[in-house]
């Protein structure tokens, strides 16, 4: 902890500065301090704004946490590259090397500052109604970054540290939690209070489209207690959402991912994107376009899916071809229709759902005109009112519930008859083939179910069959969560513990 204390200390100033320029062009005068900063409502926007900068680094929610993603069965790495090819097999050798190094305290910085705003919102000269928003936008990106660390690297043994955010940080460092039980009542305290200080998305002028609203709070409650397993709470939470959220289905699957339904009535929580293209999105969508994009653009070309998720969709789902580009697909590229072929895949197969803005000429402004930074102007989905859909369909079965209803709006949207008396396998059956290749997290979802060993025990195949990625091994007990990185550990002079096995 004492490391990125000390990030917080030294840099929290620099961070807040430095996320003005650009995108949200807010800057500050002069230089200020911490003790002399938090005084206007200048101040507030531009320290607020500031939680959001590291969430455009590429490693955050571009690529970061997704190579845990990629632990699933839904997709292999595409390319060679160590660090994620053993993560995938569950080898303690990705420890203390690469991106994955950094996950950690990239979103112990974004906490540090929504802390700084809590603690310092009662300095501000400005309205109520003005610090309530900005208030509450810092308990939900506290919330979601505490969320995402406690999701993966915690659990009954060990959860992860919780600053005390009363007092500046104490460069001192923290130990970890008891447990992760610790963790999720936490955020849960946290979020109850977002929700009722943030404002509906309706009520948010267009220039402030992508921040937190009270839909995305409850949102993420009930996927908080979906984990903690109090499905009653979950059902609850889900349940706000689908009857005062605003929300609903877009009545077509594919439209979802296209930059003009970025704010839809789908929409829960995104990742910004920007036809400016000034370093600000996810570069998700290139990550998983073809290695070298045809000759045409820098396509990355990880995160390919398998043959057993293709399998997985019935005969006429409609989000089968919407998921997943195969041999002989009909589709354009840079303004140019195309028929797929595996020129660089390793399963034979491309994830689609992030292409739409490819379609257009690469120059007019829809992508990224540096290939090294392939963002488009989707706001990729971290959250979408479907999952919240599902999320209440699994709370109710788990519950002993009927959760038709809720599995027949996704089954209706994807050109699929509806079903009956459905069971977890079911519920099961829908999250992965409507929320493939999404940051929902399919390898969250078999670990949290138990279904992980059984599922990783069996190889997964290219399209002509072919084993691309062999059986592994998962250890419930070991891997339930993934390491704690090395250089947390080395800094916090072994106050913070790895967590057991790895």
């Amino acid at each position: 902890m004492k490391f990125f204390n000390k990030i917080f200390l030294v840099s929290g100033m620099a961070v807040m500065l430095t996320s003005c320029l650009g995108e949200l062009d807010i800057q500050p005068e002069g230089t200020p301090t911490e003790a002399s900063f938090w005084k206007t409502e200048n101040d507030l926007i531009t320290g607020a704004n500031a939680m959001y900068q590291p969430l455009f680094n590429e490693e955050f929610y571009g690529r970061g946490l997704f190579w845990f993603i990629n632990a699933s069965d839904d997709m292999v790495t595409g390319r060679t590259r160590n660090e994620a090819d053993n993560a995938k097999n569950f080898s303690s050798n990705y420890i203390a090397s690469g991106d994955l190094e950094t996950q950690w305290n990239k979103r112990y910085t974004v906490i540090g500052v929504a802390n700084r705003v809590i603690r310092n919102i009662d300095n501000i000269q400005t309205s109520t109604a003005i610090k309530n928003k900005y208030l509450g936008e810092a308990l939900f990106m506290s919330s979601r970054m505490y969320f995402e660390l406690a999701s993966n690297y915690g659990n009954e043994k060990a959860g992860i540290p919780i600053i005390d955010r009363s007092k500046e940080p104490d460069p001192n460092p923290i130990p970890r939690a008891a447990n992760v039980k610790m963790n999720y009542d936490y955020i849960v305290a946290d979020l109850k209070k977002a929700a009722e200080l943030l404002p509906s998305q309706a009520e948010l002028p267009l220039t402030d489209y992508g921040r937190p609203h009270k839909a995305a709070a409850w949102a993420l409650l009930a996927k908080v207690y979906l984990f903690m397993k109090d499905y009653q709470n979950a059902e609850y939470w889900a349940n706000e959402v689908m009857t005062k959220g605003g929300r609903s289905l877009l009545p077509n699957f594919g439209d979802v991912f296209k930059a003009e339904n970025n704010y839809s009535s789908e929409y829960i929580w995104s990742v910004p994107g920007t036809p400016k293209f000034t370093g600000w999105g996810s570069i998700l969508p290139g990550v998983m376009l073809e290695n070298k994009g045809w000759g045409e653009y820098n396509g990355w070309g990880y995160f390919q899916p398998t043959k057993e998720l293709f399998d997985e969709y019935e005969t006429g789902d409609l989000r089968r071809s919407v998921t997943i580009l195969k041999p002989g697909d009909q589709f354009t590229f840079n303004a140019k229709p195309r028929v797929y072929q595996k020129d660089n895949s390793r399963t034979g197969y491309q994830f689609n759902k992030y292409m739409d803005a490819f379609k257009y000429d690469l120059k007019v402004g829809h992508v990224s005109a540096n290939g090294d930074y392939p963002c488009t102007d989707l706001a990729v989905p971290i959250m979408r009112y479907a999952e919240v859909i599902l999320i209440k369909a699994e709370a109710l079965i788990m519950q002993g519930k009927n959760g038709d209803v809720e599995i027949n709006m996704i089954r209706q949207r994807a050109g699929l008859a509806p079903k009956s008396n459905c069971k977890m396998a079911d519920l099961k059956h829908e999250r992965r083939c409507e929320l493939a290749g999404e940051w929902a997290d399919r390898h969250r979802d078999l670990v949290r179910w138990g279904d992980a060993q059984a599922a990783y025990a069996q190889p997964l195949h290219a399209i002509n069959g072919d084993v691309v990625w062999a059986a592994r091994n998962f250890n419930p007990s070991i891997h339930n969560v993934w390491a704690v990185p090395q250089v947390e550990i080395v800094n916090s002079h072994g106050v913070i513990k790895q967590n057991e096995g790895w």
